[in-house]
């Protein structure tokens, strides 16, 4: 599924990141990094669809930048979409591309954006470097806050 933007090695990496992300957060049961034009970069899902979740993910993208500008929030950062039976969570991942997860009614939302927050930075971080940028064409989030100790 590689698209112009990425090259294989990255889409690898972006792939083994999401992994990751799904390793952190079982309660996951897909995850999408997409341009934010709508091509899937990489994926990890059982989903069949997941062109059109990218498609959808772009469309709902678009409406959520408009929102955030006019009403003076600044720019993108995050989108949280809760259903009958589960979240859809669209996080920015620098300029060019967003992640989307896909998580179960019972996920804790809390943990969700904390690792979903690093992964997105990890994955800007892969498409910048891949595109050859040094540095953030706008600034860059705050890092996340530190993980508690593990128990």
């Amino acid at each position: 599924m590689s698209t112009a933007m990425v090259p294989a090695e990255a889409e690898a990496e972006i792939l083994a990141e999401l992994r990751r992300l799904r390793a952190r957060v079982p309660q996951l049961s897909g995850a999408l990094a997409g341009s934010s034009d709508g091509l899937v970069l990489a994926q990890d899902s059982a989903a069949t669809e997941v062109e059109a979740v990218a498609a959808l993910t772009a469309a709902a993208l678009g409406v959520a930048q408009r929102l955030s500008d006019s009403t003076g929030q600044g720019g993108f950062r995050e989108l949280l979409v809760r259903g009958e039976h589960g979240y859809v969570a669209t996080y920015a991942a620098g300029d060019a591309a967003v992640l989307t997860l896909i998580a179960e009614p019972r996920v804790n939302v809390g943990r969700l954006h904390l690792e979903a927050r690093r992964s997105s930075l990890r994955i800007a971080e892969l498409i910048d470097h891949t595109l050859g940028r040094r540095g953030p064409a706008r600034p860059a989030l705050p890092p996340p806050p530190p993980l508690p100790p593990s128990a």
